[in-house]
């Protein structure tokens, strides 16, 4: 592929050898960005761990300080005693067998995250097929099967986020936008890895931070330094 003189000079300033401090990275992000859009700054993180065992597939929710800079519409499933509460705390659709019905046979998929109490779970099975592969299927883990419906409406919200290792020990998720100041998205960042960093499993041996890069939708990942994040 042959590199226009902007991806020349942005892959001219990271050096793929070096790692750079997480603070370095949030700046450098930033300076290397081609996108005319606000695009999405990612951050991808290799942990040692073996997926394949059940008590080491690393899965979680991590509250961002200053949110991902997308307003997440949410779906909540539930019985009617609990719809004023999730409407209340801005929920975009709240319901049950209307919306298992739109999305078992029209393949409706108008939200980002789904919440559901767990008494409705067992209704939830005929569409498990189509949540599961996309990851909205709720799962105590994540905080989304809750009898609080409101309280976890209000979290996504504000920014809370849900991620889980894939099958190749990497955790995949975003941490802000392009605008976001160098600070926000290093606050960000540091709030996700620190999680991470509580949820490693007793059972996962050696180096549990094997990698992390950050890069923006359209830039190259900067290699990131685990020692230079605060409380890992």
């Amino acid at each position: 592929m042959k590199l226009t003189k902007k991806r020349k000079a942005i892959q001219g300033k990271v050096n793929s050898e070096k790692l750079y401090t997480l603070s370095e990275a949030a700046k450098l992000v930033k300076d290397i960005n081609l996108a005319k859009f606000n695009a999405s700054v990612d951050i991808h993180v290799q942990l040692g761990v073996d997926p394949k065992k059940a008590d080491q597939a690393v899965r979680g929710t991590a509250a961002l300080p200053h949110g991902t800079g997308k307003t997440k519409r949410v779906l909540v499933l539930t019985t009617p005693d609990k719809e004023a509460e999730a409407k209340a705390a801005g929920a975009d659709h709240v319901g049950l067998d209307e919306f298992v019905t739109k999305i078992e046979k029209e393949g409706w998929m108008d939200f980002d995250v789904v919440i559901a109490t767990p008494n409705v779970m067992a209704k939830l099975g005929k569409i498990a097929r189509i949540l599961g592969p996309r990851n909205l299927m709720p799962n105590p883990k994540s905080g989304t099967v809750t009898p609080e419906v409101g309280k976890a409406v209000e979290e996504v919200k504000k920014g809370k986020i849900a991620f889980k290792v894939d099958k190749f020990g990497i955790v995949h998720t975003s941490v802000g936008r392009i605008n976001f100041t160098p600070e926000q998205l290093q606050e960000n960042a540091t709030a996700l890895l620190q999680t991470l960093s509580r949820l490693k499993p007793a059972t996962a041996k050696g180096v549990y931070f094997k990698g992390i890069s950050v890069a923006s939708t359209m830039s190259p990942g900067i290699n990131v330094d685990y020692k230079s994040v605060a409380g890992l």
